[in-house]
């Protein structure tokens, strides 16, 4: 499978843009990597790394697996400095190799991207290469897109009057959800016994942080406004201010962890 362009030029404002790790998620995690002296974990959709930053002292190896090139360049930096063994692969989800025939993941994470996989097909393959005792952690909460806060939708309406009213999904293309519960799609898998986690979260963010949030997207990048991007990043931030109280505004999401082993 050959990269796409969603998130193209989006990279540098990823990592300092996006929100981490909830630290009860990370602790839940690390339970799950617990227990061996040689621990593998493998991200899949890594961006930029959060996740593996957020668990490096919970494990001994990282194998960081994202399609975009930018995307991985940038993880590849945030984690050169990690004590443990970190590997790249410059590849998508669907086509990832193990680096070695005894290879064997002992916790595989997902955040934020599973949606933009081939989900069977991509657990199909995590069968072959996953520890017998393996866990699956299929994570996210969202964008500011579907945020509930009067603040996002306003924010959205106006992304729309610019770029029209289907959410996009890089240059050339519209987002396509996924409607199926991912404890559904875990639960038919090779790893169906599955635990949901919801974590309630309280964000707080300022106009100069959801304006870069937003060039992290693939729904609102950069590239996407052409000529007319000053004029939206002038009327965003004039909306974003007129919203935040004391120079905050305020998102309450619920960050899932959905997580299957095998039966």
């Amino acid at each position: 499978m050959s990269p796409t362009n969603e998130f193209e030029s989006t990279a540098p404002y990823y990592g300092p843009y996006r929100p981490g790790v909830p630290e009860q998620a990370a602790r839940l995690l690390a339970q799950r990597a617990n227990g061996k002296p040689d621990r593998i974990l493998l991200d899949l959709g890594s961006g930029t790394g959060q996740v593996p930053l957020a668990l490096a002292e919970q494990v001994t190896q990282i194998d960081v697996v994202e399609r975009d090139k930018g995307m991985i360049t940038e993880a590849g930096r945030a984690l050169a400095s990690l004590p443990v063994t970190v590997r790249l692969h410059n590849v998508a989800a669907e086509d990832f190799a193990p680096p070695t025939s005894t290879w064997e993941a002992d916790l595989v994470t997902v955040c934020r991207a599973f949606h933009w996989m081939d989900q069977p097909l991509v657990l199909s393959r995590l069968d072959a290469c996953t520890a017998p005792d393996a866990t699956i952690a299929v994570m996210g909460d969202g964008s500011l897109w579907n945020a509930k806060e009067a603040w996002s939708q306003d924010l959205r309406s106006l992304i729309q009057k610019y770029l029209g009213t289907e959410r996009r999904a890089g240059k050339d293309k519209t987002f396509k959800a996924h409607n199926r519960p991912y404890r559904e799609v875990l639960a038919d898998s090779p790893f169906s016994q599955v635990e949901e986690h919801d974590i309630a979260i309280a964000r707080e963010w300022t106009p100069d942080r959801v304006v870069g949030y937003l060039w992290s997207t693939s729904f609102a990048g950069r590239e996407l406004f052409g000529d007319r991007l000053d004029d939206f990043e002038r009327h965003a931030r004039a909306l974003l201010a007129e919203h935040a109280a004391d120079g905050v505004l305020t998102e309450h999401a619920v960050f899932q962890v959905v997580l299957g082993r095998r039966g």
